[in-house]
Parts: C-alpha cells; sequence; structure tokens
C-alpha cells in the first residue's frame, strides 16, 4: 500500500473557485442592483464520495455503474462543452469499475496464490517454533514480531487511526485472528500432527461462510447448508477415527480455533469496506500489543527456551509471513480478483499442508488425511457454487 493508496481514505473536500461571472449582485453600471447570470461551468462541485477507501478493493467490489452517482461531481457543464476536463486540481480522475485488465488480474492471482502458499506453511512452521519455545511463548511472540512490521507500515504511509465504530470489530478480529486461532492451533500441534490439524482446519472457508450467512442475514440455498453439514461431518469422523473413537483435547483446540477465527475472518471482512484489508489486520495486531508485550514476557520467564536455526527459522515464518505478509498479499490478491476466485484458490490450502507436513516434518500420512482432505475441498466446491 502506497502513500497514494492510503491518501484516498481522506473525503476529498471540492471548493469553489472565485472566477468572474459567479452568481452576485452588480455594483457598477446600469445593472446595478441586479443579479448577474450564473454560469454552469461555475457552479460549486458536489462533494467527492469514497465509499471504498481502498482502491483495490473499490476495483474489485463495487457495481459497474454506481460509481458515477456516488463518487464523481455532478456533471453541470454546457452541451457543447462536456468533453472539456473539469476535474479539480488534485483531485483523482474517477476510476473505472469494469474489473482488472488482463495484467491486474494475473497480478491479482499471484498474489492470491503467495497468500495460500504462506498460510499453507503455518502448521508445519509452528511445529518447528514448539521444538524450542512453550506454545504461550509462540503465541505471544508471534503477535508482538508481526505487530512490530504492521505498526512500520501503518506509519509509512501514514495510515488514519480507525474511526470509534471500527474498534468493536477490530476487537472481534484481535480476539479471533491475533489471540484466538493462533493459541489454540499452537496447543493442539503440541499433541497432534500437522496433517490432522489441516484436514481439521481445512473447514475453515465453509465455518467462515455460514458465519458471513448469519451476519449478514444472507439466506444460501438448501444445497449450500447440506453440503456445509456434509463437510463438518467429514471432518468430525476424520477426527474422531483417528483419535479411537473420542475427541482428543487437540480436536477441542481444532474446533475453538475455527470458530473463532471465522468470526474473526467475518468481522475483518465487514471492516474492509471501509478500511483496507492489511490496515484492518494492522490496527488489530498494534491494538493488541498492550496485551501481548506483557504476555510475552511472562511466557518467556515460565517456559523453557531452547533456540535453534529450525526455531528461529519457524517462528520468524509464523510471524512475518503467516501473520502480516500472508495477510498482506491475500488481501491484495482478493480485492483485484475477487473474493469468489481468491476463495477457490484457497481450497488447495489443506493439501499443501499435508505436503510440507511430509516434506519438512517427516510425517507419514493414513489413506484417510488426504481422503478427508478432498471429501472437504468438493463440499467447499459445493458451497461455492450455491453461493453463486
Amino acid at each position: 500500500m502506497t502513500g497514494k493508496d492510503s491518501a484516498t481514505h481522506v473525503d476529498a473536500i471540492a471548493v469553489p473557485i472565485a472566477t468572474p461571472g459567479v452568481t452576485g449582485p452588480c455594483h457598477d453600471g446600469p445593472d446595478a442592483g441586479r443579479t448577474a447570470p450564473a454560469d454552469p461551468a461555475d457552479a460549486p462541485l458536489a462533494p467527492a464520495v469514497t465509499p471504498y477507501p481502498d482502491p483495490h478493493l473499490e476495483a474489485a467490489t463495487e457495481p459497474t455503474g454506481t460509481a458515477s452517482a456516488d463518487a464523481t461531481p455532478v456533471d453541470t457543464t454546457p452541451a457543447d462543452t462536456a468533453s472539456a476536463d473539469t476535474t479539480p486540481a488534485g483531485a483523482e480522475p474517477a476510476r473505472a469499475t469494469a474489473g482488472p485488465g488482463p495484467t491486474g488480474a494475473r497480478l491479482g492471482t499471484l498474489l492470491a496464490v503467495l497468500g495460500v502458499a504462506t498460510f499453507s506453511l503455518t502448521f508445519p512452521a509452528t511445529a518447528w517454533a514448539l521444538k524450542g519455545l512453550g506454545p504461550w511463548s509462540t503465541m505471544a511472540i508471534r503477535s508482538v514480531l508481526a505487530a512490530l512490521v504492521a505498526g512500520g507500515c501503518l506509519l509509512a504511509v501514514r495510515a488514519p487511526f480507525p474511526a470509534r465504530r471500527h474498534w468493536p470489530g477490530l476487537a472481534v478480529v484481535v480476539g479471533g485472528i491475533v489471540i484466538g486461532f493462533p493459541l489454540f492451533t499452537t496447543l493442539a500441534l503440541e499433541t497432534s500432527s500437522t496433517a490432522h490439524a489441516a484436514v481439521v482446519v481445512g473447514l475453515l472457508p465453509l465455518t467462515t461462510a455460514a458465519f458471513g450467512a448469519v451476519r449478514t442475514g444472507a439466506r444460501p440455498s438448501r444445497v449450500f447448508w447440506i453440503a456445509a453439514v456434509v463437510g463438518a461431518a467429514v471432518v468430525i469422523t476424520f477426527a474422531l477415527q483417528q483419535s479411537g473413537g473420542e475427541p482428543t483435547s487437540a480436536d477441542l483446540f481444532l474446533f475453538a480455533a475455527l470458530l473463532v477465527c471465522a468470526a474473526g475472518y467475518t468481522e475483518g471482512a465487514t471492516l474492509t469496506r471501509e478500511l483496507p484489508g492489511w490496515q484492518v489486520i494492522g490496527w488489530a495486531l498494534v491494538c493488541c500489543l498492550p496485551l501481548t508485550l506483557p504476555a510475552t514476557a511472562i511466557a518467556l520467564a515460565m517456559e523453557p527456551v531452547n533456540l535453534t536455526a529450525q526455531v528461529v527459522a519457524g517462528m520468524v515464518w509464523v510471524s512475518m509471513g503467516s501473520q502480516f505478509v500472508g495477510m498482506y498479499v491475500w488481501y491484495r490478491g482478493m480485492a483485484a480478483i475477487g473474493v469468489a476466485k481468491a476463495s477457490q484458490l484457497q481450497l488447495a490450502q489443506p493439501l499443501l499442508t499435508l505436503v510440507w507436513s511430509v516434506l519438512l516434518l517427516g510425517e507419514h500420512l493414513t489413506l484417510a488425511a488426504p481422503l478427508a482432505a478432498v471429501g472437504v475441498l468438493v463440499c467447499i466446491g459445493v458451497t461455492q457454487r450455491a453461493r453463486s
């Protein structure tokens, strides 16, 4: 996000320019006391409204044909001069809303793919970090390091402080994405394999869609809910089969992570209507520092620390990559190509995590893991079609 992008968060105010011929009383000559005719070209400009502050998000989400009614001044130029450029100095010209061109679409797809690849490495990197750090230390350090990076980026672009109406939503993002999901998945990975966790958390897009339907009051079709229930049944069956018929503490942590993360994603998506996506996660990380800084100090004092190159690499990845950079490229890619296409790319994330668990951690997969992952992917694919 550049400084130019961040500048669009301030509502533009068009100031009328004093020019000859404006409406007003005549003071000299035979027409004294009468009002001079108004020149339509000199009429004051209407305030320019920016309903979607992030230009990338605006291009991806604003319906075609509505931008001119909301975001551009009313054209009062006479017919013979309608083609003239009446954009006031310093104002941005109206942006086309027909969607990104081929180059923009390719770039958006690449960014979304990078985001999915980054997220798919989260569980293996967390497993590396847990070899030398405790779960509470891992979660706290992860949030603090990501907050430092996010804070630097927010300062660099001089991002405006979120309005008071944004803070309830940011609190949900903090509880779900900054604290809840990292903590619950880290606790689960102490006793669970990354492959097992990947299959269970592979239900996240489905859970998020269900939360979104409840949050927005939408009414998805019956096919959507059938696929959602079948997907949940597949994951629960897999978890019970792997644990001998009874859910383990790791399974409970993973299901809790699903719920809080889905709530955080849903509320974050609502906030992106007014804030750029990367600033949503950035401000959530920064405002959580009063909690995560003392938590880091306490956790490091109470839990064992054994730093190795592998532990440091895992810690750097989950904090810089998964927690912030991955979110940044994911939101930018999603804004460029749309939520529907980006969601289709995210379907590959559980399978990628299974591959990383074998290559990086040497885990041995049972046949149930890839079968359950594919079953969840099919259910999510059905819900995507049902929602559209």
